[in-house]
């Protein structure tokens, strides 16, 4: 999700708490297209906040532009940039006077700054961000608004819209939107209500700093739908729409944000300074975690989020590999199938050998066909004969049919079941694929595809050395205080289940469904409902059932677990359990991070 006008606001009031009467202590530009500003607080602010100095981190990217505050350093380059030094010649030991978010909800932050100049008198100079995608950039003005310079230059040959060189006047560009926080009933009708297309995007193209998200989220609170068109709304629908913007529109106004991270399935998938309504009834999958800050959200998501996204690119091979190996056996079983339907007229082949033995000498010469009854039956049978070879013959090609038959229906059990547990594997290695977060994740199961021998190598680290895995299971904590662990592989459900619980400790496992051991570890105490139902909730997220509103899980002692010899990772077998149906809700426990 890109930066929206109201996470600007949110940003811009936290400047402006913090860092305004702050001095600009130092300055980098850590990247072509970044600065990182350290500010030392106003003394109100140091004894509001108990923090001597903050460190602002300002990027421009084009794939990525960022405003947020950083308790972390970064490397400076030995040679600062041109525009580095022009703004520590101006602003460095420059006070903070105002923080301030231009024309609205613009994606604009504005920072005003008095400093002294090199005769001793007080001038004041203008450092703006204006984040818009990859035409965002950082840009130095005077306080007549004209441009000194600007982190990147924009000629009237890349922009005939506007210049940004230093000399020209510094204006915002024109999006011929209207200003969400000044509109009236009246105008949001004009603007909105007007035109014929789906209300959620008739909100966000009609105002700007407005994503599409958050229209979404002003139709929810509203109660329509935000794919109706604008234009079909009645008396009734324009009044609830005009209240839930003007809601959301007040929350901004008075600074009441809340920022939150919305995941689904453990990944970010969007963020928000105002809580989200429309993701409350999302399911099991979805989790909002409400931040403290509106930085720490924004460190937060797209930290988590390259990573999320770089163990998923770096998966894609695993996948692959799985997935294909996953139809290939899937086909096998079916064919198995169909044959070992086949083989089931086996007994039928057996009974007409039989009866041709018993009967056969009733057969007229030349005949093709003979019926006789069946003494299993009561009831007559009509057998089809070889006229050109006798009855005893006839009865041997029979039996000789069942003998075939009987083997191929041998072989074929014995084949399912390898086949069966084939798929049982690959499926549940699928599920750890989906639990994966780390790349030593991705290497236990790389491991375990080489041991089963669906690639070549289990992969090596520098040097040709063999990569060193250091995935630990999951662990969380019960209400209750008792430990629980989740295996993220197969090669984890193994060491968890044989060598880290004991058998006096509780298993758990979604019911013929793929997914992770969980182990509720009791030390000798006696285990309390709620920390049963913790644990089987556990079981049920990290399986291929989270997304069902309940799912049923078996639980037994770990003593009754056993592997059979021989068995693929993760496989066991037990004759004896408990089950409960549960709801994959995880809200109630603690993540413990080791």
């Amino acid at each position: 999700m890109a930066f929206d006008g109201i996470t600007i606001a949110n940003l811009t009031k936290d400047f402006s708490d913090y860092l305004t009467g702050g001095r600009i202590y130092k300055i980098a530009q850590t990247e072509s297209d970044e600065l990182f500003i350290t500010v030392k607080l106003s003394y109100e602010a140091i004894d509001k906040y108990g923090i001597k100095q903050m460190k602002l981190v300002l990027s421009a990217d084009a794939s990525l532009p960022l405003v947020y505050l950083s308790d972390e350093s970064k490397q400076s380059p030995m040679t600062a940039p041109n525009f580095c030094m022009l703004l520590r010649k101006h602003i460095q030991n420059g006070r903070i006077t105002s923080i301030t978010q231009p024309g609205g909800l613009e994606r604009i932050i504005r920072f005003e700054i008095e400093h002294l100049d090199e005769m001793g008198d007080l001038r004041h100079k203008v450092l703006l961000i204006e984040i818009m995608g990859k035409y965002s950039n950082i840009i130095f003005t005077d306080e007549d608004n004209m441009i000194i310079d600007s982190i990147k230059h924009i000629p009237a040959s890349v922009s005939s819209v506007r210049e940004v060189l230093p000399g020209r006047e510094y204006f915002i560009p024109s999006q011929d939107k209207a200003n969400p926080l000044t509109t009236t009933a009246d105008e949001f009708s004009s603007c909105v209500l007007s035109k014929g297309m789906p209300l959620f995007k008739a909100i966000y193209s009609s105002y700007t700093g407005l994503s599409p998200i958050i229209a979404q989220e002003i139709c929810y609170r509203a109660g329509l739908d935000s794919d109706k068109s604008a234009i079909a709304l009645d008396t009734d629908e324009s009044i609830k729409i005009y209240r839930a913007f003007d809601n959301v529109m007040n929350l901004v106004k008075e600074g009441s944000f809340s920022p939150v991270i919305i995941y689904e399935s453990g990944a970010p998938k969007e963020y928000s300074s105002i809580p989200l309504t429309l993701y409350e009834n999302g399911g099991n999958d979805l989790e909002i975690a409400p931040q403290s800050t509106i930085s720490e959200l924004i460190v937060n998501y797209y930290s988590e989020k390259n990573v999320y996204t770089r163990i998923r690119q770096k998966s894609v091979d695993l996948r692959k590999i799985v997935q294909t190996a996953l139809e290939r056996n899937v086909r096998k079983y079916d064919l198995q199938l169909k044959q070992l339907k086949d083989s089931e007229k086996k007994d039928k082949y057996k009974t007409y050998g039989e009866l041709l033995t018993v009967y056969g000498y009733g057969a007229e010469p030349g005949a093709e066909k003979i019926t006789v009854n069946d003494y299993n039956t009561g009831k007559d049978v009509t057998i089809t004969i070889d006229p050109t070879i006798s009855i005893s013959q006839n009865a041997k090609k029979y039996y000789d049919k069942y003998t075939k038959l009987k083997r191929t229906e041998e072989a074929l059990t014995e084949q399912m079941k390898e086949v069966s547990e084939a798929i049982e594997q690959l499926e549940s290695i699928q599920n750890a694929l989906d639990i994966a977060k780390e790349e030593a994740d991705l290497a236990q199961i790389r491991q375990e595809l080489h041991q089963s021998g669906y690639i070549k190598s289990a992969g090596t680290g520098k040097n040709g050395r063999k990569e060193k895995i250091t995935s630990k299971p999951i662990h969380y904590r019960s209400s209750d205080g008792f430990d629980i662990y989740v295996g993220k592989n197969n090669i984890q459900n193994d060491e968890l289940t044989f060598k880290v619980a004991n058998g006096g400790d509780w298993w758990f496992h979604a019911k013929k469904i793929p997914g992770s051991h969980v182990v509720l570890l009791t030390k000798g105490q006696e285990v309390p409902d709620r920390a049963f139902e913790e644990a089987a909730a556990l079981a049920a997220y990290y399986s291929k059932g989270k997304m069902q509103e309940k799912v049923e899980i078996d639980y037994l002692k770990r003593k009754d677990v056993k592997k059979p010899n021989g068995s693929k990772p993760g496989f066991v077998v037990y004759y004896t359990n408990y089950s409960m149906a549960i709801a994959p809700d995880i809200s109630s426990l603690t993540l413990i991070d080791e």
